[in-house]
């Protein structure tokens, strides 16, 4: 098991990323994910009401669309997720 340790933190590496390795009951990894939520629930969910789970479904599906695509984030340099990855590949290539 120890390998497939050390080939996910060389993974990690190649791709510039942290692994996360908080303790219990330390909650900054999920930062990330909270973030998301909550701009999803006030930049999305807030302002809609749905008749049908479909409904959601697609508005949820518009939003990550925009989120990936266009939204900039001030932690990637104020580039979107896309162009950020864009730019990530067009380096290591």
């Amino acid at each position: 098991m120890a390998i497939y340790s050390q080939e996910y933190r060389q993974h990690l590496d190649i791709m510039q990323m942290d692994q996360s390795m908080s303790r219990k009951g330390n909650c900054w990894d999920n930062a990330p994910t909270e973030r998301f939520f909550r701009s999803l629930k006030y930049e999305q969910l807030n302002y809609e009401k749905f008749k049908t789970r479909e409904e959601a479904k697609l508005s949820i599906i518009d939003y990550l669309a925009f989120y990936n695509g266009r939204r900039s984030h001030s932690k990637l340099g104020n580039l979107s997720p896309k162009q950020f990855e864009h730019n990530f590949y067009q380096n290591v290539a």
